[in-house]
């Protein structure tokens, strides 16, 4: 007897388990609805998706970049800064906190993130091309038109509008 309620246990336990939606499932669906542009919608599914899984640095990661989209750069910021926690080699996660920071103009603060992004990647161009454009907001033109050049002669081609605007 003792054994049937076991296994009965066992077989009830197992069909929550399987019914009960997991974190990836969450994610999942936060990445369609932000492919569709339903930054909103894909906020809730990747919030619903750190919550069953709190070390999940693609969905905090995510979360931060539709709240980027939004145009909400001061809840960005935690939500890229956890994904650095989790996963420190995250460049793309410091990147885009430092292109947050400097959407809030917040210049000194993005700097250091951009130059954690190309310490991790020194080839992201894009890194190069935003940590020069932060050096020039704070009048560091020699320097800031140093990255620009960087961020060229590695194939950003933006950054070539950029040093004929800020550096001639």
């Amino acid at each position: 007897m003792k054994e049937l309620i076991g296994i009965v246990f066992f077989a009830f336990i197992m069909a929550c388990t399987e019914s009960t939606p997991k974190g990836h499932e969450f994610y999942d669906q936060g990445m369609v609805k932000y492919k569709l542009q339903d930054y909103e919608g894909a906020i809730a599914d990747f919030t619903k998706a750190v919550e069953l899984n709190p070390k999940d640095e693609k969905s905090f990661y995510d979360r931060g970049v539709a709240k980027y989209k939004l145009q909400d750069y001061t809840g960005s910021i935690p939500d890229f800064t956890m994904a650095i926690e989790i996963n420190p080699k995250f460049a793309k996660a410091y990147y885009n906190r430092g292109f947050a920071k400097s959407g809030l103009q917040d210049f000194m603060g993005a700097i250091p993130d951009f130059d954690n992004a190309i310490e991790i990647n020194p080839k992201y161009e894009k890194a190069f091309y935003f940590r020069g454009i932060a050096k020039i907001e704070l009048g560091q033109k020699v320097d800031g038109c140093m990255d620009l050049s960087k961020a060229g002669e590695q194939g950003y081609a933006e950054a070539y509008e950029a040093i004929k605007k800020y550096c001639q």
